[in-house]
């Protein structure tokens, strides 16, 4: 099992709004692609030197394949809708991660 995990930090002005997106549209967006078995939306504890709120979301898919197709059917496309709709109000980066084990 590996877990996509996409980490943004995102200006205060539009935050709300954006929060709000995230939920309704984006994350239910991702899961529509049938890749991922479930997502975790978690706020991100710290003071960040860049200002503004940072999030991280937490896709679980089977494995290495799933999100291979995904990044080839389906990442580009959800990612500009985020550029299109908060443009230059946000940064994010990526990290994959496999599951060892859960308890």
């Amino acid at each position: 099992m590996l877990i996509y995990n996409v980490t943004t930090n995102i200006e205060a002005s539009v935050h709300v709004e954006w929060l709000q997106w995230m939920q309704e549209t984006h994350i239910p967006d991702v899961l529509a692609t049938g890749k991922f078995l479930n997502a975790k939306m978690s706020k991100v504890l710290v003071d960040e030197d860049l200002g503004g709120l940072t999030y991280s979301v937490q896709f679980t898919t089977v494995d290495r394949e799933a999100l291979r197709k995904y990044y080839s059917e389906d990442a580009t496309r959800l990612r500009d809708n985020a550029l299109k709709r908060f443009p230059n109000k946000f940064v994010s980066f990526r990290t994959e991660l496999e599951v060892i084990s859960e308890h």
